[in-house]
């Protein structure tokens, strides 16, 4: 069954939130509204996302969630800041409208940015999608996380949004710390050998050689927006851990279901290029000779996965959750195996 659009449902109670306050804040910022109705999106773990309409447009609202956060996290000024700067590239990213730190409006920090007309596939194996279709998004896909990483980063005035030098060893460092607070909060029972042994392994090997461009750290499949008709990328969402970085984690990440989900498919029945020939279209893209490392930045992609879902878990545990709809079992299962993967990559290619 084919689904493009993300689930719509009346706001969660913890995270509804005066209407009345939000228009008149639009009000000052952006254009006069009479009225405005909200509907919360469904299915995400993060910052809560919710669908804004006006009498006459739709737009877009992100906001931290209530209660105790982790340090760092839930950075929606970083996701203002980012796609404000990516406005005037050819990178796709939402319209910006306003960004907000005064939580007397809503109960926390948000942004609001416009609405983009498009599909939100959410599976890697495009469920529904002809062959064509498929090759063509992930085409799309390969040749738009190019186009984000061929940015020159001071160009666009992000000369403060991180620390270039030592980027892989700070990302592990950072992960690890963010996975011991989460595993401080889950009062049951886990089995965290994988993820202790991956974490001790990641901080020996990670000093590398630096690669620079903006990294966008949550870049997949579900985190952009098709055209409604054309197989292309038209828009890049949840710019959550968005930074300056090495490209390589993008890349990472992105090729995560190619070991955990779409390596039990047939790629070949279903149009959608292999692993190697995403590499190959990257590095066209992007007019790279080789992708060194890969082995690592694969194994880092996969442990800090599992220390995301380690995290919502515990944030599930203690009632922080966005979504209404999460499962601590099953997300500590998912991450125990992304821990296992990981890990077992590392091995094979020590």
């Amino acid at each position: 069954m084919r689904k493009d659009d993300q689930e719509l449902i009346e706001p969660l109670q913890k995270h509804k939130f005066d209407l009345v306050k939000l228009k008149d804040w639009m009000n000052s910022v952006h254009k006069s509204v009479e009225e405005v109705k909200i509907l919360q999106f469904q299915g995400g773990m993060s910052n809560p996302t919710f669908l804004v309409q006006s009498e006459q447009k739709k737009y877009v609202l992100r906001k931290k969630p209530p209660g105790k956060l982790l340090p760092k996290a839930h950075a929606v000024d970083r996701e203002f800041k980012v796609m404000s700067a990516l406005g005037n590239t050819d990178v796709p990213v939402p319209k910006m409208i306003g960004y907000c730190d005064n939580p007397e409006i809503i109960g926390t920090e948000f942004f609001l940015m416009e609405y983009i007309e498009g599909r939100i596939i959410t599976s890697p194996a495009m469920e529904g999608y002809s062959n064509i279709e498929r090759r063509n998004v992930y085409v799309s896909l390969a040749r738009t996380l190019a186009k984000l990483h061929n940015i020159d980063y001071l160009s666009v005035g992000l000369q403060s949004f991180g620390r270039p030098e030592g980027y892989l060893a700070r990302q592990v460092t950072l992960w690890s710390n963010q996975y011991k607070r989460s595993k401080e909060d889950l009062k049951i029972k886990v089995d965290f050998k994988k993820m202790d042994l991956l974490s001790e392994r990641l901080q020996f090997k990670s000093i590398i050689p630096d690669e620079i461009s903006i990294a966008h750290g949550d870049y997949r499949l579900g985190n952009t927006i098709v055209h409604g008709k054309d197989p292309k990328i038209i828009g890049i969402l949840d710019w959550e851990l968005s930074t300056i970085g090495h490209p390589l984690a993008d890349l990472g990440y992105f090729c995560i279901p190619y070991r955990y989900g779409l390596d039990k498919q047939n790629l070949d029945e279903l149009g959608i290029p292999s692993e190697e020939e995403f590499l190959d279209l990257y590095m066209s893209f992007s007019n790279r000779p080789s992708i060194p490392n890969w082995p690592l930045f694969l194994s880092f992609s996969f442990f800090r996965s599992a220390a995301i879902i380690f995290g919502v878990a515990a944030r599930t545990m203690l009632g922080n959750v966005s979504t209404g709809s999460s499962d601590v079992s099953e997300q500590v299962t998912r991450a125990e195996e992304m821990a296992t993967i990981g890990y077992q990559i590392l091995l094979e290619n020590d």
